[in-house]
């Protein structure tokens, strides 16, 4: 059973699941197949509530029909029909699972890919744990739609059903059933108001402490160096106390409301089974109609009973999906979904501003640059200077506050990921390869094309040392598995960003792991690259590398404090002492006969 809407084609088919489809074409098409989907869970379970009445409609009858008669006929036909009933009743059940389970099923094909391309965008800006929650909202909301608690309220809506037979049995009977069911409502709706603020302050709260500590793991060698983990533990202790204070209020409240809607309920069964018995006595009714009405009432109640269990699940999901839509709404991507022609023209830097979302101080100020096919950029300057924030930018992984990149014309943020990413290399300065093996990571995580692959590899100067691993390119790496030095990641990772040899190659500090061998077969790579036309951007402290530059881009408070030919700007700064200053390296090699 397909909940969503028919595809014609096949294109559209593809367009549904891509990243950069609308958000709100993308929430309008999950909450169509959720409403649908509970639209046919909902149709069964009327039937479900209706065979629900198996038992007791039995019950009745065998007493007051069957024992009085004498009939086995009667016996035997009401017995075959049961057993029909309640044959059909489970098919039906079963049948609800499968809708609840295929409904899951589309709502993950609909949002998986771009809550992940969401979530990507958002890790960019906020940091991984951000990025990864709409992740656990998937899983979450997954889980609650394949559990039981969504049928709840499904049964509860068919309960006319039941309060109608009591009515027929008795007015009486449905007079007591319907107090009962306000009272299970207004018991439930009492139960939310002492839970709900409570609950959300206490989940907050151990959101934020979990979200403390994920933040710290990270930095855990300088903690553990540093002996900072017993003060870490007192705050983190804290805050988890103060958070479980508030769970645990809430988890009580939300227990105490459950054990007196329990209570309520039984002592309703309780009420009803005493005033059949009086309208027996009293010749109203009769026996097979008492306990009919009996075990009719217990049916009514229950689902009313679930549902101020289950709530809490209700407004956990209810609070998932909000938080993924709102990341899906608010992350929008701007970006191209087709993909755009290659590259053959220079890179452009326009009026570049960029300042950290939520803050007004620029990190980058108004830069400036234009570089040509096979040139080589060396970007330099102080720490703190932006260096890092522009290779990002460089590459598209962080969104402008104003002006722009433009590859050959075209904006590199708002360029189609995939046809970007094939004329672009980047090596970040802190190294992270990704769960697989080295083929894996050093051809992007896509069919690798073995050629491609040993060829960035010979150029990284890593082909030599993959070969002595146990299984070569075939090796798994990451997390739990073969564990490679910060040399070996940092080679590995280069030949990831020589892959199939990109028109834009930007390096943050690619020697700062390597040895003299490795530096050697990085200046080696970044020269052919060069000479194959690749514009190249290197953000390096090491002069060894440097001298190779063809424009030199001194960076200070995030300006552009020089930029031109690599031995103008080398001799324009040998006559400013601050600039020296901060740029030890250029001037060292200025005075040593302009080799840099």
């Amino acid at each position: 059973m397909h909940f969503g809407r028919k595809e014609p084609t096949k294109a559209l088919q593809t367009k549904e699941v891509r990243p950069g489809l609308d958000a709100k074409s993308v929430v309008r098409e999950a909450r169509y197949t959720f409403v649908r989907g509970l639209g046919w869970a909902g149709v069964m379970s009327g039937f479900i509530t209706v065979l629900q009445l198996t038992v007791p409609l039995f019950m009745l009858q065998v007493h007051d029909r069957v024992i009085n008669s004498q009939s086995t006929d009667t016996l035997i036909l009401l017995l075959v029909i049961a057993i029909a009933a309640i044959i059909l009743y489970g098919i039906l059940d079963f049948l609800r699972a499968l809708v609840f389970q295929e409904m899951a099923k589309s709502l993950l094909r609909r949002l998986n890919l771009p809550a992940i391309s969401a979530a990507m965008r958002v890790a960019l800006e906020k940091g991984s744990l951000h990025g990864t929650q709409v992740l656990r909202d998937l899983s979450d909301l997954r889980n609650f739609i394949t559990g039981t608690t969504i049928s709840s309220p499904l049964e509860a809506i068919w309960s006319p059903i039941f309060l109608g037979v009591m009515f027929a049995l008795h007015p009486y009977y449905g007079i007591a059933g319907l107090v009962a069911v306000l009272t299970l409502i207004g018991l439930s709706l009492l139960g939310d108001l002492l839970v709900r603020q409570v609950t959300k302050e206490g989940t907050d709260a151990n959101l934020r402490n979990i979200g403390d500590i994920g933040s710290t793991v990270s930095n855990a060698e300088a903690i553990e160096a540093m002996g900072m983990l017993p003060a870490l533990s007192l705050r983190w202790r804290q805050a988890q106390i103060h958070a479980s204070e508030l769970l645990d209020v809430g988890n009580m409240r939300s227990k105490g409301m459950y054990s007196v809607t329990r209570s309520a309920r039984f002592g309703m069964q309780i009420i009803v089974l005493a005033m059949g018995a009086y309208l027996v006595i009293i010749g109203e009714t009769t026996p097979g109609a008492m306990i009919g009405g009996t075990v009719i009432m217990g049916r009514l109640l229950l689902p009313f009973d679930n549902v101020t269990r289950d709530w809490r699940a209700w407004v956990g999901a209810f609070s998932s999906w909000k938080r993924i839509r709102s990341m899906l709404e608010e992350s929008q991507s701007e970006r191209e979904i087709k993909p755009t022609p290659r590259s053959e023209g220079p890179l452009m830097v326009d009026n570049l501003v960029y300042a950290v979302p939520g803050s007004n101080v620029p990190v980058l100020r108004s830069i400036n640059f234009e570089l040509f096919p096979g040139e080589i950029l060396g970007v330099v300057g102080p720490s703190a200077a932006g260096k890092s924030t522009l290779s990002r930018l460089l590459v598209g992984a962080a969104k402008p506050s104003a002006g722009g990149v433009y590859l050959d014309g075209h904006n590199a943020y708002l360029w189609e990921r995939g046809s970007f990413g094939d004329m672009v290399g980047y090596l970040p300065q802190s190294v992270s390869l990704l769960n697989g093996t080295i083929r894996d990571n050093i051809s992007r995580m896509r069919d690798a094309n073995p050629r491609k692959v040993i060829d960035a590899a010979r150029a990284a100067g890593v082909h030599e040392m993959i070969g002595r691993l146990p299984l070569g390119y075939d090796t798994p790496i990451g997390a739990g598995r073969h564990t490679l030095s910060g040399g070996q990641q940092q080679r590995i990772a280069l030949a990831r960003a020589l892959y199939g040899w990109p028109r834009l190659l930007v390096l943050d500090e690619p020697n700062a792991n390597l040895d003299a061998e490795g530096e050697a077969s990085l200046i080696r790579a970044v020269r052919q690259a060069s000479e194959s036309g690749a514009m190249v951007v290197l953000i390096a402290h090491r002069q060894s590398i440097m001298q190779y530059a063809h424009k030199l881009l001194v960076m200070q408070d995030g300006r552009v404090k020089q930029f031109g030919e690599r031995t103008d700007v080398i001799q324009s700064l040998s006559t400013d002492d601050d600039d020296v200053k901060s740029l030890p390296a250029v001037k060292r090699s200025q005075r040593n006969g302009g080799a840099a």
